[in-house]
């Protein structure tokens, strides 16, 4: 048997839950390989995310936009990673685009899923068995195996690590109080609008939970104001508006204090499934099967129509009652009485067990 390649380069991606995701990928590869070297290329928005992963050991960043082709900045990159003697690329994404890199690069072994136009880019062509794995997570860590066919196993679902001196900063710097029980907010949709649950409805569940004697802390970005302020709002006692208040790492290190916390199936929601203790997923146009929220304890909420999951950016009926209709009273419940059987939005999914913790 040939030895396995000891310096790889995982070539990641550029949404921030797939990057999530993909730790449980580099902690296989480091269970598999403790002498390797495993290095990921990703844009600066992503790769910082591997600070917090301690299976990967540096980052190297390349900021290209979505869709952009980007050229010369691809040959440039490739010709700073042929230096570095990669025996093997893992490619997580399908497109040639993704592919092109290593493959100028000069990296031999290049590894990946058949996708568009990739003919001999990728020269380790891997299949697919959604029907065994259905998890994207489990995507990603397949492709660490030795070769296309192999057994996957038990996997270490993603858990980045709290950096606790930071986190006593942030609690100090921003006035928060962790000593009542806290919900933690993640209700931004960068994707499109068909991911998110309405604003009235986080405004209305913030109003209920502050009456009620509880924190939310509502995390999010600049394109997020019109619903956290929102949120804010309607908790006048004890909501706090994180809104472009807050990096990703820091999200990691607050999320570790919440009690529950609820999101759109988004990148912040599975960038706190990956620290803090309970989450709750709240689905429509996705499915909960194929990303569920991989906290220690999790709750998926879908109402499951017929036209679900569609997975638009904008629902194509207009009417968006897959997350319109989910009411305000079953988050309150699951947040408050988690997995109660009067949550009527609840999703049961039991195709996988809880989640393995790192050694």
């Amino acid at each position: 048997m040939n030895p396995q390649p000891e310096r790889v380069l995982v070539i990641g991606p550029s949404w921030i839950g797939d990057m999530v995701m993909a730790q449980s990928l580099f902690a296989g590869l480091r269970a598999r390989r403790p002498q390797a070297t495993i290095d990921v290329l990703a844009p600066a928005s992503t790769a910082r995310l591997t600070e917090r992963m301690p299976q990967v050991d540096e980052a190297v960043t390349m900021n290209i936009g979505h869709g952009q082709f980007a050229w010369r900045r691809r040959r440039e990159t490739a010709r700073q990673l042929r230096a570095r003697g990669y025996e093997q690329a893992i490619v997580l994404q399908r497109s040639a685009k993704a592919a092109l890199v290593p493959w100028l690069a000069g990296i031999p072994l290049r590894t990946g899923y058949r996708g568009e136009l990739r003919l001999g880019l990728i020269n380790d062509v891997r299949t697919l068995d959604k029907s065994r794995y259905p998890l994207k997570a489990e995507h990603y860590a397949l492709l660490g195996l030795a070769a296309d066919g192999d057994a996957l196993g038990e996997i270490d679902w993603p858990r980045l690590t709290v950096d606790g001196a930071r986190q006593r900063e942030l609690v100090a710097e921003l006035g928060l109080d962790p000593e009542r029980p806290v919900v933690g907010f993640a209700p931004g949709a960068a994707y499109g609008g068909a991911k998110a649950w309405p604003v009235r409805h986080y405004a209305g569940l913030a109003a209920r939970l502050d009456a009620a004697g509880w924190a939310c802390w509502i995390f999010g970005s600049d394109a997020d104001r019109e619903v956290a302020n929102a949120m804010a709002a309607a908790a006048p006692k004890h909501g706090v508006n994180l809104a472009a208040r807050t990096s990703l790492v820091d999200i990691v290190d607050l999320a570790a204090l919440t009690t529950r916390f609820v999101g759109n199936d988004t990148g912040v929601m599975h960038l706190a499934s990956a620290a803090a203790p309970s989450v709750i997923g709240l689905y429509g146009s996705t499915d909960p099967d194929y990303a569920p929220p991989l906290a220690a304890t999790s709750q998926r909420l879908w109402r499951g129509m017929d036209c679900s999951p569609c997975r638009q950016r904008e629902c194509p009926l207009g009417h968006h009652a897959c997350l319109e209709d989910m009411p305000v009273a079953d988050v309150f419940t699951a947040c408050t009485d988690p997995g109660a059987a009067a949550i009527a939005s609840l999703h049961r999914i039991a195709h996988y067990g809880a989640p393995r913790r790192p050694a």
